[in-house]
């Protein structure tokens, strides 16, 4: 017999209750409509995922049992439509992270999540208890498991699963993107539940959440462990897979996107979320006429439009000429309100008020300093009187060896390219022009400079990026010893030096704005490093 399971990648909002309660029926209605049998929803999907420590208020839990307590009964009227919701449940004192299943009006099975991550950017074990049962429903005579995200991340739970019956394991899912992670999903999925021969459908959550991005990407593997249907990439989708039984017929199979274009939607979701769901306006952006102001530029555009994106240069007695001209052409191309403030003035005015004190001492990276910290302060003068947010345009490699201005550049309030590499900015830039020519070639060719004094450019500071960004990537990402990546052939006068930066500059990340996580180690809520300490391998 034929069962219909239709797959809902939706995007929550975290405590928006009666929002993601509308989204999750007008889903299920939808659904419903083209003949499913099943509707499986992502993980939290009626409060929003992660809530953090909403977690721990009783309240939010109260709300969330009125607010199932309303979905069920808006559900009653599609006829044996078993649509499967994620809430949080509290029983008894304990808490659980739980996907429950509806149908006809009344709730008939709920399971409990029994493997709680508590690593990266996961801290389940603060929130929830474990429980430890299976939870298997028949429909049309097919038997559906069901499991949580972490769950099938282990061997336990889908044992568990098959063992009370399940023939195919239904998963909600808030899993965020990181770079390549789908087919270490694949692989996992096939490890810990295909290999037990069971189909799976896995049903992530889609959007932007602070620094998080999950990206849906939704499938469906058959028992053997082949891919018969993947949804959207950083989109709302609702697909309708077919069983033959507990086999899935072929569906729908989005193709794999390149690297550069996955995190590049990840980077226009993260920002549109950002923004949209925290009720911002719209964003004012300092325009520098180099490449990361760039990027950032063309990312706000994509996700917000022009009308809601302000561009302002604020030129120094140090800007180039061709800064100017870069700028002005990158914002006709791209058709955002553009401003230039000189800071000249300002500048002179406090070398002024400090001449004195700084009398008979050379001029430094404090002067240079002063400039970055009067654009930042301008900038968040326009916000605050605009209630505009700042987006900030410092990379990863800048902010891992702190080349960059405290109460300067990184003033604002949302970190766009925060975990993007220097080396990926320059890839990301490339397929965005691919698209259309939005970025003058010119900020693509010249070499990077922060134009702080005469004829400054990064790498009088740096190493090359190449280098700076492969040696972040081995300590930082991988937790590689100096010793291994040494063994890689870097320069060991590099290599101390990278390192050594990372590790002093702690004290600025800490003060940093959030900012969109792409790669599986971000600095931010998986980077956990202490700004006092000795330790210096």
């Amino acid at each position: 017999m034929t069962v219909k399971v239709a797959i809902a990648q939706i995007n929550s909002t975290v405590g928006d209750l009666a929002g993601n309660r509308a989204k999750i029926v007008d889903f299920a209605r939808r659904a419903a409509g083209q003949g499913a049998d099943v509707v499986l929803t992502p993980e939290m999907s009626l409060v929003g995922y992660p809530p953090e420590d909403l977690l721990l208020r009783h309240s939010f839990y109260a709300k969330a049992a009125e607010q199932f307590e309303l979905l069920t009964a808006e559900l009653a009227d599609l006829k044996d439509v078993h649509v499967v919701v994620g809430h949080p449940v509290l029983q008894e004192g304990a808490r659980f992270n739980a996907a429950s299943v509806v149908v006809n009006g009344k709730l008939l099975a709920s399971y409990r999540k029994h493997d709680l991550p508590n690593d990266t950017v996961f801290d389940e074990k603060r929130y929830f208890a474990s429980a430890d049962e299976a939870v298997v429903f028949d429909v049309k005579g097919v038997r559906f498991g069901i499991n949580i995200c972490e769950d099938t991340w282990f061997a336990h739970a889908p044992a568990r699963a098959q063992a009370a019956g399940a023939q195919v394991l239904l998963v909600p899912n808030g899993s965020p993107y990181h770079i390549n992670k789908q087919h270490q999903r694949y692989d996992v999925m096939r490890a810990n539940v295909t290999v037990r021969g069971m189909a799976i459908v896995y049903a992530n959550l889609v959007g932007g959440q602070d620094e998080l991005v999950f990206d849906g990407n939704s499938f469906v593997l058959d028992a053997q462990g082949e891919l018969r249907a993947r949804m959207k990439h950083c989109v709302e989708d609702l697909q309708i897979v077919e069983f033959d039984g507990a086999t899935p017929t072929l569906s729908v199979i989005e193709p794999d996107l390149p690297v550069e274009e996955q995190a590049y939607k990840v980077l226009v979701l993260g920002v549109h979320d950002y923004v949209t769901k925290n009720g911002f306006p719209s964003v004012i952006i300092g325009l520098s006429g180099g490449v990361d102001s760039a990027l950032t530029l063309a990312v706000a555009v994509d996700a917000l439009g022009a009308d809601k994106v302000r561009a302002v240069m604020m030129p120094s007695p140090y800007t180039a000429e061709i800064s100017w001209i870069d700028s002005r052409d990158m914002v006709k191309r791209i058709g955002v309100r553009y401003d230039e403030i000189p800071i000249v003035d300002c500048f002179d005015a406090f070398r002024k008020t400090l001449a004195q004190e700084f009398r008979g001492l050379p001029e430094d990276t404090t002067e240079e300093n002063i400039q970055a910290r009067i654009r930042g302060t301008i900038l968040m003068a326009l916000s605050n009187k605009y209630g505009s947010i700042v987006l900030t345009t410092g990379n990863k490699s800048e902010m891992a060896v702190g080349y960059c201005t405290l109460y300067g550049d990184m003033a604002g309030g949302f970190a766009v390219i925060k975990d993007i590499a220097k080396t990926l900015v320059y890839r990301l830039c490339d397929y965005r022009n691919k698209i259309s020519d939005v970025i003058p070639t010119r900020i693509l060719t010249r070499a990077p400079s922060a134009e702080l004094r005469p004829d400054q450019t990064d790498q009088d500071s740096l190493p090359p990026y190449e280098v700076l960004d492969a040696i972040m990537q081995m300590y930082m990402e991988e937790n590689r010893s100096i010793a291994e990546i040494l063994a890689h052939g870097y320069r060991k006068e590099d290599v101390e030096r990278v390192t050594r930066l990372i590790k002093i500059n702690e004290y600025k990340r800490r003060q940093a704005p959030i900012g969109i996580r792409v790669t599986h180690r971000a600095f931010g809520r998986d980077w956990r490093y202490p700004i006092t300490s000795k330790f210096r391998e």
